[in-house]
């Protein structure tokens, strides 16, 4: 049974023995703080293997290639479970679908302290991108289902915030630990954080319509947008490629997703490598960074917001927002040319544009699709994402030893540095000329559509 249609369960507030009159206030942020927690595991789950480069170069020998291509694989699978779990979200909720989720990664993350080698750490990166390419899918369909459009991309930035906090809160503890208590470690705790935070959200998610004290106040908040445009029971996602306004969040995912995942997986390298600064020193370096993501990327989510409340359109809202996103990352483009925290403070502006602009780019689909077809697109567009994500370590592992062999590291740093610059305006470019406008579409009884 679809897990949207279970019968209604008795709201925490209620089981924990709240009076009769009571109704429950906020609750939309009470789900949206339990997907902030859940993202926040989650991207400290990836962080920690590069954080661990340095240690596991010695003990397991990889050239960047080879690791290059382990950070490939956790793509390649994160991309095909994302066309999966894009799929059950949508059939069977996002309760169940989450819940899924987690405890796959979880168990996959704990599997790492199992493995010694290359081959081992190719499974187990695979296991986990399986498990994890339920996150985005979960949540944002989440989101759509708990906030009204205007309100979406705020706590989309909000929730999404926990990409920055995650590898905020890494470098700061992961090292320690490995070093303190062996590499092994450092997987099997973040597992357990992951198994803890579902103990909270089986109890306190669900449906709004499954929240019986839930505040009616809240729940007209909730449903204030204008009707959605009639659509069938079931939409088939192989349809959906046949809508340009598709193609807007795909192209846009394949193109800009890498260079986050670039500095997630490259950063602490780069620092050692171009700088001297091995993890012990550079660990204050990469959470200054991350915590400048938090801060500006929550303003980047808000604007959009803050200017539909000023009278301006959804869509002039939402792009203005995307072409300022696009506009910061460029300064990027010197980073190795300028000193240790000017660097910070320009991949700290960088990393920031990139997840405002992550934020609003998730909410547009929102903006487009009817509810029940979001984690489908989410998913075939986080899918082109992580072909792109898959490609680009390897193309810069294969670059850096290139330049490694000559002793001009920092030459092949700035190149890769280049490419990220640029890659948002061409992805803005696509975007606009894919979906013009961030209307609705109207999917008709025999799931043929035009766009209203």
């Amino acid at each position: 049974m679809p897990a949207d249609t279970r019968p209604p369960l008795p709201s925490p507030p209620e089981s924990a023995g709240a009076g009769a009159g009571f109704t429950w206030k906020g609750y939309r942020w009470v789900v949206c703080a339990l997907l902030f927690l859940a993202t926040t595991v989650n991207y400290i789950d990836r962080q920690i293997l590069s954080l661990l480069k340095e240690v596991l170069d010695q003990q397991i020998g990889w050239t960047n290639e080879q690791f290059g291509w382990v950070n490939a694989t956790f793509q390649l699978a994160y991309g095909a479970g994302l066309l999966g779990f894009g799929w059950f979200v949508d059939r069977f909720g996002t309760r169940i679908g989450y819940a899924v989720s987690i405890a796959a990664w979880s168990v996959a993350a704990m599997g790492h302290a199992l493995v010694g080698s290359v081959g081992g750490f190719i499974a187990a990166r695979a296991a986990l991108g399986l498990g994890e390419s339920g996150n985005f899918p979960s949540a944002v369909k989440a989101v759509a289902l708990w906030f009204p459009k205007r309100e979406r991309a705020f706590a989309t930035s909000l929730f999404n915030a926990g990409t920055n906090v995650g590898p905020l809160i890494a470098p700061a503890v992961i090292p320690w630990m490995a070093f303190r208590f062996g590499w092994q470690s450092t997987f099997l705790a973040a597992g357990a954080l992951g198994l803890l935070w579902l103990a909270l959200w089986l109890p306190f998610y669900h449906a709004p319509e499954k929240i019986p004290r839930l505040n009616p106040d809240e729940r007209a908040h909730i449903h204030s947008d204008p009707d959605e445009p009639e659509t069938p029971a079931r939409i088939a996602w192989l349809s959906l490629l046949g809508h340009r306004q598709t193609w807007s969040f795909i192209l846009a995912k394949f193109l800009t997703d890498p260079v986050w995942w670039f500095f997630l997986i490259w950063l602490p390298d780069f620092f050692h490598k171009t700088r001297g600064l091995d993890i012990r020193k550079s660990w204050t370096h990469l959470v200054a960074i991350y915590g400048i993501v938090t801060v500006l990327s929550i303003l980047g989510g808000w604007l959009p917001g803050f200017l539909t409340g000023t009278g301006w359109t959804i869509t002039r809202a939402r792009k203005t927002g995307l072409f300022v996103c696009a506009l910061c990352v460029v300064p990027i483009l010197v980073v190795t040319r300028v000193g240790d925290w000017t660097a910070v403070g320009l991949i700290g502006l960088a990393g920031a544009a990139h997840q405002a602009w992550s934020a609003n780019l998730f909410t547009t689909v929102s903006d487009m699709f009817p509810k029940k077809a979001v984690g489908s697109v989410v998913g075939v567009g986080g899918m082109a994402g992580s072909a792109g994500g898959f490609l680009f370590p390897i193309l810069c592992g294969r670059l850096l030893d290139h330049f490694a062999h000559r002793g001009q590291e920092t030459t092949g740093y700035a190149i890769i540095f280049g490419v990220c610059a640029g890659a948002y305006l061409v992805a803005f470019g696509l975007n606009h000329l894919c979906a013009p406008r961030f209307a609705p579409i109207a999917f008709g009884p025999r799931k043929r559509a035009t766009t209203r």
